[in-house]
């Protein structure tokens, strides 16, 4: 009983950014957990990556999906539910990032950010939970992305920061109407990661990574591994009564 809480064995999900980072290390928890999966990815490297998952006999689906634009997100999660044969769980994990000073921040970088971050998975969140309402039993899984930067500023960073401030809200208001419905949305925070996006922050020479690695009590930055227990935890049946949570995964930075 214990472990039936647990087994995401056969369930459908959508992962998008799954071709790198922290999004591919969901979409691989996911399969070694038994789930079907289509990860989303905005260059052809994501059939290369999706093909090297089958390879190791895990059964997923790439899709060539710029979540920038309206009209790939909607043929792009049409075409992952067909492929999936419907849908348990969308992970929305995919984001991007622009540095500048607050004052000279483009305005053009900011509508980037807002529109990958922030609305792409409002969007996605929409049309998920519309498929999880057609179901009999109304049953379905929201994950989104927030950040450290949902709880701080950060520095040079204002539109990741409002993007990420903008997920946690959206996903507890979405709760406030989908909890009774069946259907669980909720964040994971991740802490600061040693991915690509973070490779300005990771270089021992910024002042900023000694700062910051002083500060995570666990002494070390994350990894794309780190995410697989929550996602899995989020995607199953042991969460179900766990809505609008914002889960930090930063190795106890918010607590020091």
């Amino acid at each position: 009983m214990f472990h039936d809480l647990f087994d995401i064995a056969g369930m459908k999900a959508i992962v998008t950014g799954g071709t790198r980072g922290l999004g591919y290390g969901v979409a691989e928890g996911l399969l070694e957990a038994g789930a079907k999966v289509v990860i989303f990815g905005t260059s052809a490297k994501v059939e290369t990556v999706a093909a090297a998952f089958r390879s190791r006999g895990f059964d997923c689906h790439g899709l060539k999906v710029d979540v920038m634009s309206h009209y790939e997100r909607m043929e792009g999660f049409e075409k992952a539910v067909e492929l999936l044969g419907g849908l348990d769980s969308l992970v929305n994990a995919a984001g991007i990032q622009r540095r500048h000073p607050c004052e000279q921040f483009p305005l053009e970088d900011w509508n980037d950010v807002i529109e990958v971050n922030l609305t792409a998975p409002f969007e996605l969140s929409q049309l998920a939970a519309r498929e999880f309402l057609k179901k009999d039993t109304p049953y379905g899984k929201i994950i989104n992305f927030a950040s450290m930067l949902s709880f701080f500023g950060g520095f040079t960073v204002p539109a990741y920061a409002a993007s990420k401030g903008g997920v946690t809200q959206f996903s507890k208001g979405m709760t406030n109407e989908l909890a009774s419905r069946g259907i669980n949305v909720n964040c994971i925070a991740p802490g600061y990661m040693d991915t690509e996006m973070n490779t300005a922050l990771t270089d021992p020479s910024n002042p900023r990574y000694k700062e910051i690695t002083d500060r995570i009590p666990a002494h070390r930055w994350g990894t794309p591994e780190d995410l697989k227990g929550v996602a899995i935890f989020l995607s199953s049946h042991a969460s179900d009564y766990i809505n609008g949570a914002v889960i930090p995964v930063d190795g106890g930075y918010l607590v020091k």
